[in-house]
């Protein structure tokens, strides 16, 4: 499948999103200097979401492209997502637990593990971060993994379900899934789908805007550049202002539900100038996913730094805030390259033998 254009500095975007709102947690955790509340700055929930549509959008164009030439396999696209999932995955799931079960004892530095290990390795296993995350604030290594746990949850649901949907029904399927579950989740009786985040319908609200673009029953927003502007000029606003924080949750989520999925489709197919082409920005993009999965552990080493220093030297908050940037960036891109280059390519380069 053709590789869409922008989306790859949009997910470095968004990971570099997290990373600025988990330093900002944890610097406050650590009572360490901090930007002041500004939005931006606080948005990695919000860009999580964006993730969301974004997985939604890629993964069922995909398979609506393959179910219209008859070539849909379950089979190859689960083999496809464990080889691009599952090798980094599972290696921040097992240096995780050695962390905080092994190496912080053995150095001595106390962290409370209040659940039972075996409990915590089966949800990790089995694809249910997210529970483990709530349930058990097990660690920020461990506890990042709660969003690649919706993704996994959401291949189990979407390939058997588009497998046995007509070609031609997918869509009315799929919107009407998409309204019915959101719904749903809103309700004041499911106060459990809240609790362990399964927000399914972000990544459907990415599909359906995936399909109507296929279908080319979105043709309405291209007829002017007005249309992709005013959404990138409300995605903008979204993420830097605090004008789009509803109270009402369901408000809210729809709003970033339509917004989201309008903006990835602006980026990919109503392009706002020029497709970005910078090497360096798409490549961080195409390492995005262990950026994300190695941020946390670089946050910790960073941390662990400034801390030191800041006992042993005078150091103002301005130099303590931009070392602990700097130093979570770098490691993090690191981290991050050595592992696609070394370790996720082996696998990558696998999936190549199971095409649709």
């Amino acid at each position: 499948m053709e590789r869409l254009p922008n989306l790859d500095p949009l997910r470095f975007i968004l990971a570099s999103l997290v990373i600025f709102f988990h330093i900002q947690l944890l610097s406050r955790n650590q009572g360490l200097p901090y930007y002041l509340e500004i939005p931006i700055f606080n948005r990695g929930p919000e860009a999580v979401n964006m993730f969301f549509v974004l997985s939604g959008f890629l993964i069922i164009k995909g398979i609506y492209k393959h179910k219209q030439h008859g070539s849909f396999s379950i089979k190859t696209f689960y083999i496809k997502r464990v080889l691009r999932i599952f090798p980094l995955y599972y290696l921040v799931v097992i240096f995780g637990f050695i962390f905080y079960w092994l190496l912080l004892p053995a150095l001595d530095i106390p962290y409370n593990n209040n659940y039972n290990l075996v409990e915590g390795v089966l949800l990790a296993t089995f694809f249910l971060p997210n529970v483990l995350d709530e349930l058990h604030k097990p660690g920020g290594i461990l506890e990042v993994l709660w969003s690649i746990g919706i993704e996994e949850q959401f291949y189990i649901i979407i390939a058997p379900l588009l497998y046995f949907v007509g070609k031609y029904k997918i869509l009315t399927a799929l919107s009407l899934l998409t309204i019915a579950y959101f719904i749903v989740f809103h309700l004041d009786s499911m106060d459990v789908l809240r609790t362990y985040q399964f927000l399914y319908f972000f990544l459907f609200a990415g599909g359906v805007i995936a399909i109507l673009e296929e279908k080319k029953q979105l043709q309405f927003l291209k007829w002017s550049p007005l249309m992709p502007i005013a959404v990138v000029v409300c995605t903008g606003l979204y993420f830097m202002t605090n004008l789009f924080e509803f109270q009402v949750l369901w408000l809210r989520n729809a709003l970033t539900m339509v917004l989201f999925s309008l903006f990835i489709h602006s980026l990919a197919h109503n392009k706002v100038g020029k497709a970005i082409k910078i090497k360096f920005l798409n490549y961080l993009g195409r390492i995005s996913y262990g950026i994300y999965m190695f941020h946390v552990i670089a946050l910790n080493i960073s941390m662990f730094f400034v801390l030191k220093a800041r006992e042993q030297f005078i150091l103002n908050d301005t130099i303590s805030i931009l070392s602990i940037y700097i130093l979570t960036f770098g490691i993090t891109i690191l981290m991050a390259h050595v592992s696609y280059v070394y370790y996720e390519s082996y696998f990558l380069k696998l999936k190549t033998k199971f095409r649709q």
